[in-house]
């Protein structure tokens, strides 16, 4: 029997973070577009299943409830995530139309390299400042997993980290093997076109949810 709860909420935790992590969004474009680069991949997965993980930690131990109880705090995160998606998909659409080639490709034919430091910080923000984290990661998945009993809570945590890790280590291969598609600068301007498009949409979308928020 205890074998059974455990694997049924494995199965749960894997299921409902899988589901919302699947997705065409602002971190899954950018960890695509690292591996694609094949610059810092293996730390940016690592950010990715971490934050993950003690983001459903966190909603499991109670913030879910407390952003429920706090509608306010919830209003300002959401606009927070809203200007700061509107400012990156601005300078994705910068690039598309204004960066020189150089910027997107060197001579030799590599990504120009950025420091460890530049490229977490901009998916920290990426992470942390999307609201869909908290109304999903922490309020959805993590309401879902405090209603699990004792050893079970943990068993469900471990579903969900075994989701986030393998939808990023496939979204990293992925990445890799579609290296030869991104050989020429035209490429890369296209997925700032993509990248400016989804930004932009989600900023919009964003920002019409916080205004209709009751607080």
């Amino acid at each position: 029997m205890l074998a059974a709860n455990f694997s049924s909420s494995w199965l749960a935790g894997f299921t409902v973070l899988a589901s919302l992590i699947i997705s065409i969004g602002a971190q899954n474009l950018y960890v695509l577009r690292q591996a694609v680069q094949g610059e810092h991949v293996r730390a940016c997965v690592a950010w990715c299943v971490t934050s993950d993980v003690l983001l459903v930690v966190l909603g499991v131990a109670g913030m879910s409830q407390m952003l429920q109880s706090y509608p306010e705090l919830s209003r300002y995160l959401t606009l927070g995530g809203a200007a700061f998606l509107l400012l990156y998909g601005l300078f994705a659409l910068w690039r598309m139309y204004a960066a020189p080639d150089v910027n997107l490709q060197s001579p030799s034919g590599k990504a120009e390299s950025r420091s460890l430091r530049n490229v977490l910080a901009v998916l920290v923000a990426l992470t942390l400042l999307n609201p869909h984290v908290y109304l999903d990661t922490v309020l959805l998945a993590g309401s879902i997993g405090a209603r699990q009993e004792g050893v079970d809570r943990w068993s469900y945590v471990l579903g969900a980290a075994c989701a986030s890790l393998s939808w990023f280590v496939l979204l990293a291969f992925a990445g890799r093997r579609m290296k030869h598609l991104f050989e020429h600068p035209r490429a890369w301007r296209i997925m700032d076109g993509v990248t400016a498009l989804m930004m932009l949409s989600l900023a919009w979308w964003v920002a019409g949810s916080a205004m209709t928020m009751e607080v």
